[in-house]
């Protein structure tokens, strides 16, 4: 598929800001056949093979498994990968139309498919050495494992400059030792993208990033985070206790890695987006169709005009935060700056999940409330959209600079 094919939004390179609208040059929203296809095949698996135990996953906090290891054989795992190191080499709007189908059902697999594809396996197609390539990112690309990004740490949340976790430089290996918190895919990955700061006296232009893997003597998984949504999804603590990582398994050059980490993390945003975009869809959907199934005073509660304006206005931000990730999406697959976009996309739709699932669960009123009718459970899920990944607030940072800027 040729990247950027399909829905675009031509304009000229040079456009930055929203005030620069009036330099669109024209518009086309129709998607390709190929786009048409991955949008038809994620749902079609959401509904067929994701949907009949996402509840009790959800209650159990269980993994999904075998649902992420069919993921891995239909190639969603390293959708924007190249063939030529396993992956699908779709471009970024097919991913978004795919992470919104799937997370429309089940947002803990779809968290697995965006760190997989956004974070690790885009990470090290992009700056990994060819030998880093064939050795994790084939397996990673077609499914055959799952890797992980660990950034974060007890005291290094929004502000990732401040990596306590340490990389000693002993020569022909590094001497990794630390805490990482809050890690998707903790248990279940086989392969880690580790940050860690290897020169303080350098602040963040003194941090590395490696690549771990599971198993290294000394590197111990924490137990499992009890959630409040994503329960599925296997999130975890990391602890490093002398772990001997080859200088091979470095990314780029030394000091590399907080870029490494913040280039990453703009991609990475477009998924979560689109993750929080598919929660608020999905449960619109439910809230749509409940509303033309139950009668209030002798008619379908759709026709009350209290429940209409509610529908109306779902939809609306809906198709907004769709576009907006779509844009990011264009932009990336067209290799522009696609910061600000992505920020954008990200703060706006997790702010829709949270309005639109909320409202979900009044339009259902007390079948809201209980478990059955799935749209509580996105509920639960819609918020951590405005959390990982970097919170709304870093967003609205991000946003503002590029709005100053000019």
């Amino acid at each position: 598929m040729v990247a950027g094919e399909g829905i675009g939004y031509f304009y000229r390179p040079h456009f930055s800001a929203m005030q620069d609208t009036a330099t669109l040059a024209g518009l086309n929203f129709e998607l390709s056949e190929e786009q048409i296809a991955v949008r038809d095949a994620a749902r079609d698996f959401a509904q067929n093979v994701l949907k009949p135990g996402v509840i009790d996953r959800d209650r159990e906090q269980r993994f999904p498994k075998e649902e992420i290891r069919q993921l891995g054989e239909l190639g969603f795992l390293g959708m924007m990968v190249s063939p030529e190191y396993g992956g699908g080499g779709m471009d970024t709007i097919s991913y978004v139309l795919a992470m919104e189908e799937i997370s429309k059902i089940d947002a803990s697999a779809s968290v697995v498919m965006s760190v997989n594809n956004s974070l690790v396996c885009w990470g090290l197609e992009q700056f990994g050495n060819e030998e880093q390539k064939r050795k994790y990112l084939v397996p990673l690309a077609k499914g055959e494992v799952i890797g992980a990004f660990c950034l974060s740490e007890p005291e290094a949340g929004s502000d990732a400059t401040s990596q306590r976790t340490t990389a000693i430089d002993k020569g022909d290996h590094y001497l990794l030792n630390g805490t990482k918190n809050w890690i998707t895919n903790g248990g279940t990955a086989s392969t880690y993208l580790v940050m860690a700061q290897t020169d303080a006296a350098k602040g963040h232009k003194g941090i590395n990033c490696l690549i771990v893997e599971k198993g290294m003597p000394g590197f111990v998984v924490g137990p499992k985070e009890d959630k409040l949504g994503i329960r599925g999804s296997d999130t975890h603590s990391l602890m490093f206790q002398d772990v001997k990582v080859p200088k091979e398994n470095r990314i780029g050059a030394d000091g590399f890695g907080f870029t490494f980490a913040m280039k990453t993390l703009g991609g990475g945003r477009i998924g979560i987006a689109s993750q929080a975009l598919g929660i608020a869809s999905g449960a619109y959907e439910l809230a749509l169709a409940y509303s033309k199934e139950r009668k209030a005073f002798g008619k379908a509660i759709s026709e009350h005009q209290a429940i209409a304006f509610k529908l109306a206005d779902m939809a609306t931000e809906i198709e907004a935060a769709r576009l907006l990730c779509l844009k990011a999406a264009w932009l990336k697959d067209q290799h522009l700056n696609y910061d600000q976009a992505s920020a954008m996309a990200k703060v706006f739709a997790s702010e829709v999940a949270m309005r639109t699932t909320v409202e979900a669960v009044q339009v259902h009123g007390g079948y809201g409330y209980v478990k059955e009718y799935h749209v509580e459970r996105l509920m639960r899920d819609a918020k951590i959209t405005q959390i990982y990944e970097g919170t709304s607030e870093v967003q609205r940072i991000v946003i503002s600079r590029g709005v100053l800027k000019g």
